[in-house]
């Protein structure tokens, strides 16, 4: 099993954790990483575009000449979809974009995304997000001494959630807070660096074992032994 440095806010070195070779020693899956993306941002769209058929465009219903003997070609509105003004046929109605995705594929998909954090060099953990005061200040400069890089993502254990990092954390640029249980491919391959308090790695791993398929554990007992 791979050990990963744990480290303060200074940046200094205070102990190691133990990551699960079943967990984190698959291989990165690129299409499963694609469908989760897509997922996620299906789930954000508004779906608000709507066009009027010709029951909602404004106009009367009578119709404007007789049938027959006029010469010109029969009509029965001035609503109708064939007249500039009139109505529009199989426009688009508001509707949600959002659809189903099975909880073992995002779990699947999370463990390949936090792999690809740790391979680049794009993963830390530290002990503990506690700081004196509530200031973005200190944060900031936590930060830089953990070299996160431009936008960074910050994941906390819901059972640790402090309110001075949420109020020390939210006002600056390119850093988002999530909790351990919320956390999703999306975010992870959206930021540039990821920060893993203790205890949300811990519960995020523990969450992500019990979604190992049987071929996966197998294999990786396989690479030990």
């Amino acid at each position: 099993m791979a050990n990963i440095n744990v480290v303060n806010l200074a940046g200094a070195k205070v102990g190691e954790f133990e990551l699960v070779d079943e967990v984190f020693s698959a291989e990165i899956n690129d299409g499963l990483l694609w469908e989760s993306v897509k997922h996620y941002r299906a789930a954000l769209r508004q779906g608000t575009a709507a066009t009027k058929n010709r029951n909602q465009v404004s106009g009367a219903g009578k119709k404007l000449w007789k049938q027959k003997g006029t010469g010109r070609a029969r009509v029965g509105s001035i609503r109708t979809p064939l007249w500039r003004g009139g109505g529009t046929v199989h426009g688009p109605k508001p509707r949600s974009y959002e659809y189903a995705f099975p909880q073992k594929k995002l779990m699947g998909a999370l463990r390949s995304a936090i792999s690809a954090k740790i391979n680049d060099g794009k993963f830390t953990v530290v002990d503990s997000f506690e700081i004196p005061e509530a200031k973005t200040k200190l944060f900031r400069t936590a930060l830089n001494k953990l070299e996160a890089g431009k936008t960074t993502l910050l994941v906390e254990s819901s059972r640790k959630l402090d309110e001075k990092l949420y109020l020390g954390s939210r006002n600056l640029q390119g850093v988002e807070l999530v909790l351990s249980s919320e956390v999703h491919p999306y975010d992870l391959l959206r930021y540039e660096h990821a920060v893993f308090s203790k205890d949300a790695i811990e519960a995020l791993q523990e969450t992500l074992k019990k979604f190992v398929s049987k071929r996966s554990k197998a294999a990786a007992q396989k690479e030990v032994a």
